[in-house]
């Protein structure tokens, strides 16, 4: 069956199409939406730059009602409407019914001489140009049917700027508005509407088709189906083109205000899209590594035009190659030397860099650098040797001995490292009934009520028999109705908005999940997938959750999220199909 094309609400996720910067959205900053949609780019951040007004020229404007799937943004009062597609990752068309028409008006307030929008008329086209100081782009609009009505064509400091778009006596009108850089030639095409909405929507179900192949199958329940095709489309529309900082396309974490690649939260957009696209899903494995330092530390995230450093993020890496070459993702002789080489110097900084003189494990110097950022396991002592930190690396050494097999060199740096790390984390951070983390300067134990130590268990299949079932028995406590909270929901440290300190959130879910069937606990990996699932089938794809009402908190279109209900969603369908 050919599946329908997900209808979202705006408000929640932002309309985009693979490749491009901009996106349609009445988001227009962190935790800030506003009435109008706006075109928003992420070229330099994000920022708002035009508002889109739907009009009804010489009648009382009626209220527009706004709705959204993977190939338009509709407008309707009820007797007419405004329609807009991504004809390109670069140019917008919108278009309206007669009688209708259109305000595009500028975000900023202000020129000044180093902020704001200026805007004029092109003598070469009658086409007109807002430029932005935000984004350092140029917004061009062109009427492909109908007039321009241009107000404050070369206006300095406050004044209004806006484009009105009409049709020639009152018939319908479109406009193309296009982002780039400095100049290219006047606007011209021969593709319709029509043909620009339909490509986009074939665009996106041959993508949804190698995802998540499983949403057009017949026996596939109703809310699975719209849950996937959802979750594809925020992967889908959060990826964007090389520019700036990024040398390959990239998935966003988000087209709101969570604009940036962080250093582990590609892990799992890679992962999801393995089995169906092993090219793009590599790129996103690799997107950090373009930015690894001469130490060896990959950067903290990287956006369109910033890189930070200042912290890191958990070396999930050895764990993630191992997953995403088991859906199929193959090497190449080269891609596997330059794999081996990156994860060497990224497992070596951690080992050289990241261990005090005479000490075996590694350790994190904030909260941020496990992922984690205000867990109440750095609230004793933000520098900690983790449990968590330890049993990445004892995943990512085995990778690079396998690694190292099949390039045919010597794996024994990475064996003696492994059985040192896995001796003292057992040693000296197992207490009898699960691991703690503890100060580096003191040693003495962290607050044992976040879920983070509990992670360690995605490295079950390299501890002691034992440790798995007191990990599984561990972990049950917190469990609530949704899935496993960061924090014991009985703990006084305990927010239902408090971050890492209360909310469920993806990335965590999995390696758990991933970890209990590693330790044989099937039933209750399964218990935990079921939970998270039916969380996002109902709450959508948020960046955490509230772990006992099961709402969505922070950016509401954050792609691991979608991702991890991709992955579990597949595998879960796997296991039905070998069940059968």
């Amino acid at each position: 069956m050919t599946s329908p094309l997900p209808s979202f609400d705006l408000r929640r996720v932002p309309f985009s199409r693979r490749g491009s910067w901009m996106n349609l959205s009445p988001v227009v900053a962190a935790h800030r939406t506003v009435d109008d949609v706006h075109l928003v780019s992420h070229h330099t951040g994000m920022h708002a730059v035009l508002s889109l007004q739907p009009t009804t020229p010489g009648r009382d404007e009626g209220r527009w009602a706004v709705s959204a799937d993977a190939a338009e943004v509709r407008w309707a009062d009820g007797l007419r409407s405004v329609h807009a597609v991504f004809a390109s990752t670069d140019t917008l068309r919108v278009r309206g019914d007669a009688g209708t028409g259109l305000r595009l008006a500028e975000a900023a307030a202000e020129l000044t001489p180093f902020t704001g929008i200026y805007l004029f008329r092109d003598p070469r086209d009658g086409s007109a140009v807002f430029t932005s100081y935000e984004t350092g782009a140029r917004y061009r609009v062109t009427a492909l049917r109908g007039t321009l009505v241009i107000d404050g064509a070369e206006a300095l400091g406050v004044a209004s700027r806006t484009v009105t778009v009409t049709g020639v006596d009152a018939a319908e009108w479109e406009v193309a508005i296009e982002e780039f850089e400095t100049s290219r030639p006047p606007f011209a095409t021969a593709t319709t509407f029509a043909d620009a909405r339909a490509e986009v929507a074939q665009e996106f179900r041959d993508y949804a088709r190698a995802v998540a192949p499983w949403a057009e199958e017949d026996g596939t329940a109703a809310v699975v189906r719209q849950a996937s095709l959802l979750a594809t489309y925020v992967l889908w529309s959060a990826t964007v083109s090389p520019a700036g900082f990024f040398g390959r396309e990239a998935v966003l974490m988000s087209k709101h205000w969570m604009d940036k690649v962080w250093s582990w939260d590609h892990c799992f957009n890679a992962l999801a899209l393995a089995s169906g696209l092993p090219g793009p899903a590599l790129d996103q494995f690799l997107t950090p590594f373009d930015h690894q330092d001469a130490s060896g530390a990959l950067p903290d995230s990287v956006a369109h035009s910033e890189r930070l450093y200042n912290f890191v993020k958990p070396p999930i890496h050895g764990w993630a190659l191992g997953r995403v070459r088991a859906e199929g993702v193959e090497l190449t002789a080269a891609q596997r030397r330059d794999v081996y080489d990156k994860l060497a110097r990224w497992t070596r900084f951690w080992l050289d860099e990241r261990r005090v003189p005479g000490h075996a494990l590694p350790h994190y110097q904030h909260g941020n650098d496990s992922g984690w950022d205000n867990a109440t396991t750095f609230d004793r002592s933000r520098l900690v040797e983790s449990p968590d930190l330890a049993a990445f690396l004892l995943l990512q050494l085995d990778a690079l001995a396998g690694l190292a097999d099949e390039l045919d060199e010597d794996p024994s740096e990475w064996v003696d490292e492994s059985a040192r790390l896995a001796a003292a984390l057992q040693d000296e951070l197992w207490r009898g009934d699960g691991y703690t983390a503890r100060g580096v300067a003191d040693g003495m134990d962290a607050t044992r009520t976040s879920l983070l130590p509990w992670l360690a268990v995605v490295a079950a299949d390299r501890l002691p028999a034992a440790v798995g079932a007191v990990l599984a028995d561990g972990i049950r406590a917190f469990l609530t109705p949704w899935g496993p909270a960061t924090e014991q929901p009985d703990s006084e440290h305990y927010a239902d908005d408090g971050y890492w300190r209360g909310p469920i959130w993806a990335p965590s879910t999995l390696l758990l999940e991933d970890g209990l069937r590693r330790a044989g606990h099937d039933g209750l990996a399964d218990d935990v997938s079921a939970r998270f699932r039916r969380l996002c089938e109902t709450g959508g794809f948020a960046e955490n959750f509230d772990a006992r009402t099961g709402e969505g908190l922070r950016d509401r279109a954050y792609t691991w999220t979608a991702s991890v209900y991709l992955i579990l969603t597949r595998d879960a369908w796997r296991r039905d199909a070998a069940g059968d």
